[in-house]
């Protein structure tokens, strides 16, 4: 037995010990389920859109959404390009996000979700406005720049659309240069082409156009401007089209913008 300071008896001492661990251990708790997809991101591979050396496409999701996909790296490129990024450890994932593989396929993210946190109110603009584009179809960075709000930072939408955390699944390969060419993309010219091509965008019409300086088309009949790849454009028969360098000049000969693609000044900035 021991004895306190007034010689009095207390439990022994590895009597006190033990219900001190019991007690502190009667205070700890399972961690919440999910905590470790609060903290961490998921990465899977999975097959792309794209042949060759981007067929291979990395994708890192959290538990709001894919938030980085990049094609053409390795993993360990992968995982560097993602921590310079963002501040979060990358695991591998134990389950194939829903809907991946047919968005990536198709262009049309449907209910996929994204994780965009983090990007500046400008960028995330332009990303939604990229979002936009339909499949099969193609607008200039100008048109970019108005959706976003800012339609004088064309060339901040370009580099805006370089940063794409998410290509493929946010379509920046539909935004053309304000001349009508394709310009560049993350992934190549190349690329960009290849993946319009399998949207049925009439690549060498549309360079063609741009060859001869038009940007908006419009029809006799109907007295409406669009862009050259708007669904309404394509049913334009030959013998009712007509060209147009700009949309100023359109107006000036009594036509009015499309609804549809809401068509504005696309000289280059």
């Amino acid at each position: 037995m021991t004895t306190d300071e007034r010689g009095a008896a207390g439990p022994p001492a590895g009597d006190a010990a033990d219900g001190l661990a019991a007690e502190l251990a009667g205070l700890g708790a399972d961690a919440p389920a999910g905590l470790l997809d609060r903290i961490a991101a998921r990465r899977v591979h999975v097959p792309g859109p794209l042949p060759g050396p981007h067929a291979d496409v990395q994708v890192a999701f959290t538990d709001h959404g894919v938030a980085y996909l990049r094609a053409g790296m390795d993993e360990a490129e992968f995982a560097a390009a993602f921590r310079a990024r963002f501040a979060r450890p990358l695991l591998p994932a134990v389950a194939l996000r829903a809907g991946l593989v047919p968005a990536l396929r198709t262009g049309r993210p449907g209910g996929l979700r994204l994780d965009l946190r983090g990007l500046g109110e400008f960028e995330a603009a332009v990303l939604r406005a990229a979002a936009r584009i339909p499949r099969g179809q193609v607008r200039p960075y100008a048109w970019v720049a108005r959706m976003a709000g800012r339609p004088r930072a064309v060339r901040a939408v370009g580099s805006a659309l370089g940063r794409n955390p998410v290509p493929l699944l946010i379509p920046c390969h539909r935004v053309t240069r304000s001349d009508g060419t394709l310009g560049e993309y993350v992934f190549g010219a190349e690329a960009k082409e290849r993946l319009l091509r399998a949207e049925d965008v009439d690549v060498d019409g549309v360079a063609e156009l741009a060859r001869r300086g038009v940007r908006l088309v419009g029809s006799d009949t109907t007295g409406i401007v669009c862009y050259p790849t708007c669904g309404d454009a394509r049913r334009i028969t030959p013998a009712h089209r007509r060209g147009f360098g700009d949309l100023a000049a359109a107006l000036a000969a009594g036509y009015r913008p499309c609804l549809r693609c809401r068509p504005g000044d696309s000289r280059p900035a």
